[in-house]
């Protein structure tokens, strides 16, 4: 594989073994393709029609749907899945391993560490942190990671804290501010620091 970039007139820097489908937009100072150091290249795979916005940085390894969009200064590290119609808001991260499904919104400045999974339609708002990291600071905390998975349209409101492991029920939804320390049941309301269920998804006014 070349490991040269190929640049292109608008300040981006796209790797020859990037694949960007049609009809997609690229801003400036973009860099698709990136590789780690010391670690062998792997092809890239970005669907059709996707926007990604300047100061965008999205790693190599990765397998991502049509109708991508991005915020500025978005990072996307390597090896992870994304399905069609992925929006990651303006400041967010995205580690490595991954996976998400389609129709999944992040606003501004939300983390997904490694290992999580969010499932189709959910919604991440702004500053949402998942976590992974069982026993920070630990020797080992590496070997005990353990991803969030967010169910299918659940939705996470702005500020939300969600710990290493947790399961966020399909259809439901986490308060603002909240701190989530245990599973959370499909289709329930849960709020608090730390999180209990306060009310059910049937019995909201919309």
């Amino acid at each position: 594989m070349n490991d040269s970039p190929n640049r292109i007139p608008d300040i981006s820097c796209i790797y020859q073994d990037v694949t960007l489908g049609p009809d997609a937009t690229v801003g400036q100072y973009v860099i698709l393709g990136e590789a780690p150091a010391g670690m062998e290249r792997m092809p890239t795979v970005i669907g059709a029609k996707a926007v990604i916005r300047s100061h965008t940085l999205i790693y190599h390894g990765n397998r991502i749907g049509d109708g991508f969009q991005t915020g500025h200064h978005v990072m996307v590290r390597e090896l992870n899945h994304m399905g069609d119609n992925v929006s990651l808001g303006t400041g967010s991260v995205v580690e490595h391993h991954v996976v998400i499904g389609n129709r999944v919104r992040m606003h501004s400045q939300v983390f997904v560490p490694e290992y999580c999974v969010l499932e189709d339609e959910c919604w991440l708002g702004p500053r949402v942190v998942l976590t992974n990291a069982r026993y920070p600071g630990s020797p080992e905390a590496k070997k005990h990671l353990k991803g969030v998975v967010v169910g299918r349209s659940a939705r996470i409101g702005a500020n939300a804290t969600v710990l290493p492991g947790v399961i966020i029920g399909e259809n439901a939804l986490v308060g603002a501010g909240a701190v989530v320390v245990r599973d959370v049941p499909a289709g329930v309301v849960v709020a608090g620091n730390p999180a209990r269920i306060v009310n059910s998804i049937d019995k909201l006014p919309y």
